[in-house]
C-alpha cells in the first residue's frame, strides 16, 4: 500500500525560503484540506446517522488515537460537555498512552496492540457504542486492534484516515478518508492530515448533538456556564428568544442554570 501520507512533499529547500514563502507555501496546501473533506460527506454522512441511532439509544461515542490523531480526538470529546451541556463519558477521547501522552509523547504506545481495547474496556464498552479509529496513516497497531475487537464485540466502527486503501479504511464498517495529499514537511501529518482529522471531528459531533437536540435554531442553549463570557451570551441568547430586558434574563438564566430551562419556563 503506498501511504499518500508519507509521499515526498510538493516543495523543496524549505530551509532556504524566506517566512513569507513559508506561509505562502503552507497556505496553498492548507486550501487543500476543505476541499478533501467535502469529497467525504455522504461517507460521514452514513457515519453520523448510523451513530445517531445508537445514541438515542444511550449509546456513547469513543474517539481512539495516537500522538496527533489521539489528541485531536480528546480535544473534540472534552468540547462536547461544555458546548452542548452533555454528561462527561457520552463522546469519550483515549489516547495512546493514557492523558499523560496528551502533553508529552509516549515511546511504542501506538505499537501496542493489546492497550487500545484494554482502554476501552475501562468505560464497560457495550454494543451500543460507537468507536471511531483515527490514524492519518491508517496503520496504526494500537488503533487497528482495538477497532478489530470493537467489531467483533457488534459495536459500530468508523475509522478517518488520509490513506486510501489503508488497513484502517478496511476495518471500519464506516471509512471517512480525506485525501490531502503530501504534506508540506514530508511526513508531518500534524500539518493537513491533522487538519483534515480536526475538520470529520467537528463536523461528526456537531450534527450528531444537533440532531440530538443540543441546538435550538443556531444556539448553543444547553452550553455550560462556566464563564463571565458565556453567562453574558446565554443571557443575550435568552434575550432574542423572549421580550425581556437584560437584566430579567440574567435573572432567569441565574435561577433556571441553562438557556433552555429559562425559555421553557417563560413561555410555559
Amino acid at each position: 500500500m503506498k501511504k499518500i501520507t508519507e509521499s515526498t512533499s510538493n516543495h523543496d529547500h524549505l530551509d532556504q525560503m524566506s517566512t513569507q514563502e513559508l506561509l505562502a507555501n503552507m497556505n496553498f496546501e492548507d486550501q487543500k484540506v476543505a476541499l478533501a473533506v467535502n469529497e467525504q460527506i455522504s461517507s460521514i454522512e452514513a457515519f453520523v446517522d448510523a451513530c445517531y441511532l445508537r445514541m438515542q439509544k444511550g449509546g456513547r461515542l469513543f474517539y481512539i488515537g495516537a500522538g496527533t490523531s489521539g489528541r485531536l480526538g480528546v480535544v473534540d470529546a472534552s468540547e462536547c460537555p461544555p458546548t452542548f451541556g452533555i454528561d462527561h463519558g457520552i463522546v469519550v477521547g483515549i489516547i495512546a498512552g493514557g492523558d499523560v501522552a496528551i502533553r508529552k509523547a509516549v515511546e511504542f504506545a501506538e505499537d501496542d496492540t493489546e492497550q487500545g481495547w484494554k482502554d476501552l474496556e475501562k468505560y464497560a464498552i457495550n454494543s451500543n457504542d460507537t468507536v471511531v479509529g483515527i490514524a492519518a496513516s491508517g496503520t496504526t497497531p494500537y488503533v487497528l486492534a482495538a477497532l478489530k475487537k470493537a467489531r467483533e464485540h457488534g459495536l459500530l466502527t468508523g475509522g478517518i484516515t488520509c490513506n486510501p486503501g489503508s488497513p484502517l479504511a478496511l476495518q471500519s464498517e464506516f471509512a471517512i478518508v480525506p485525501e490531502v495529499g503530501p504534506e508540506f514537511v514530508t511526513g508531518s501529518t500534524r500539518m493537513k492530515s491533522g487538519t483534515a482529522q480536526k475538520l470529520v471531528l467537528n463536523m461528526i459531533s456537531t450534527s450528531l448533538m444537533i440532531k440530538l437536540g443540543k441546538v435550538k435554531g443556531n444556539k448553543m442553549v444547553d452550553m455550560q456556564l462556566s464563564n463571565d463570557k458565556l453567562i453574558d451570551r446565554g443571557i443575550k441568547m435568552i434575550m432574542s428568544e423572549i421580550p425581556v430586558s437584560y437584566e430579567v434574563a440574567s435573572e432567569l438564566l441565574k435561577e433556571y442554570g441553562s438557556v433552555r430551562k429559562a425559555v421553557d419556563h417563560f413561555n410555559a
